[in-house]
Formats: structure tokens, C-alpha cells, sequence
């Protein structure tokens, strides 16, 4: 192997990502994995940094959509913010163009200084199948499944969730469909916790397996 061939794998880390609609109980099985043993880079950590006040991404949000997104401690009230972009298609692209870039360089970042490590990444990217057959560089792509009926109930009855809200939200992320198409590992999450950590062990053992990534990834493929 050329030397810069082998500066590409570093120490063998393994990137994956985990994704899941909502209601899903993604981060569930990302805190298991957690224990585990793995490094978690949150997608929607990620965002909430960066929409803190005086942040770009904030004042660019502000700009658009006036003070009314603006909560009276000073922070973003994403409440607000939710009410505008979900039911329109037009607002809700806006709002991604602000946030995906950023985001993507900001992952991107957080997995280099990890990317020495050796271990398991994690890319907790709750939107992964809205970008197509874009795998942001991952060997893996891990989605977390249920029903989407069973989705809709849980956020009403650990969320506070209202029926049509719920299925407003299920309805403008991808599908159960395009997310189980990327899938190289599905965890169903259709049972109780007990079932739940069965199946983030057999992932866990599934993960011993996997090849590692080479790094640092095209700047096409990039995290985030």
C-alpha cells in the first residue's frame, strides 16, 4: 500500500450512520450504542449549536423570518420555526439550504479529529434518506424501523404530540420505504426495551464485522 493510500485509513476507524423517522426511537438506540462503546456525532447537536444566537445560521434564520422566531430569552424558538417551514415545501428548502452546509462541514470536522481513534463513529443524522443515495461517507448506513402507525402513537403518547401534527411530520420526511432501501442494518424497534437492546447487540455484533472507512472521505462524501 502507497503511503498515501495508508494515510487514508489512519487506525481503521469504522464510520457508520444511524437514521430513523421520528417517532422512531433513534436516539434510543444511539444512546445504546453509546454504551457500547461507540463515538456519537449528533446531526441534530450539531444544529442546535449552530442556531444559537449570534451564530450565522441563527442570524441568517432571523433575517428571513423575523424576530417572531426569536424566543423572549433570546434563543430560537423552534416551535415558531416549525409552524412555518412544515407544510410548505418552499420555506422548508430554505431552511435546509441555511442549515445542510453548515452542518455537513461541521460533522465533517468532528469525524476527522475522531477519525485516529480506531473505534465505531457514529453519524446520528436523522434526515439521511431526504439526501437520496447519499451515504456522507459511511461504510454503513444503520436505519431504525417501526410501523408508522406505531410511530405516530408514540409521539402522541411520550411526545405530547397531536395526531395531525404527528402525521404532518412523518409525512415530510422520506419514507418508511426509502429509508429500509439504504438500510445495510435495520433495527426494528417495533417491540419493548427489552427487545430494543437485543437488537442494538446484534447490530453491535454486525458492526465487529464491518470493514473500516477510508478516511478522510472525497469532499462529495463527506459527514453531515
Amino acid at each position: 500500500m502507497s503511503g498515501a493510500a495508508h494515510a487514508r485509513y489512519r487506525r481503521g476507524v469504522k464510520l457508520v450512520a444511524l437514521t430513523g423517522g421520528i417517532g422512531s426511537g433513534k436516539s434510543a438506540v444511539s444512546e445504546r450504542l453509546l454504551a457500547f462503546g461507540a463515538r456519537i456525532i449528533d446531526a441534530d447537536e450539531v444544529v442546535k449549536d449552530l442556531q444559537r444566537p449570534g451564530r450565522p445560521v441563527f442570524e441568517e434564520m432571523v433575517a428571513r423570518w423575523g424576530e417572531g422566531i426569536v424566543a423572549d430569552d433570546g434563543t430560537l424558538d423552534r416551535r415558531a420555526v416549525a409552524a412555518i417551514v412544515f407544510g410548505d415545501d418552499g420555506e422548508l428548502k430554505a431552511l435546509n439550504k441555511m442549515i445542510h452546509p453548515a452542518v455537513r462541514a461541521e460533522m465533517h470536522q468532528q469525524a476527522d479529529a475522531l477519525a485516529s481513534w480506531g473505534g465505531v463513529v457514529v453519524l446520528d443524522i436523522p434526515l439521511l434518506a431526504e439526501g437520496g443515495d447519499d451515504r456522507r461517507g459511511a461504510s454503513g448506513v444503520i436505519v431504525v424501523d417501526l410501523p408508522v402507525e406505531l410511530a405516530i402513537e408514540r409521539l402522541m403518547a411520550f411526545r405530547g404530540f397531536e395526531r395531525a401534527d404527528a402525521e404532518a411530520r412523518i409525512a415530510a420526511q422520506a419514507t418508511r420505504t426509502d429509508r429500509l432501501a439504504m438500510a445495510d442494518f435495520v433495527i426494528d424497534n417495533s417491540g419493548d426495551l427489552a427487545d430494543l437492546d437485543a437488537e442494538v447487540e446484534r447490530c453491535w455484533v454486525w458492526l465487529a464485522g464491518l470493514d473500516s472507512t477510508p478516511w478522510p472521505p472525497p469532499p462529495d462524501e463527506r459527514p453531515g
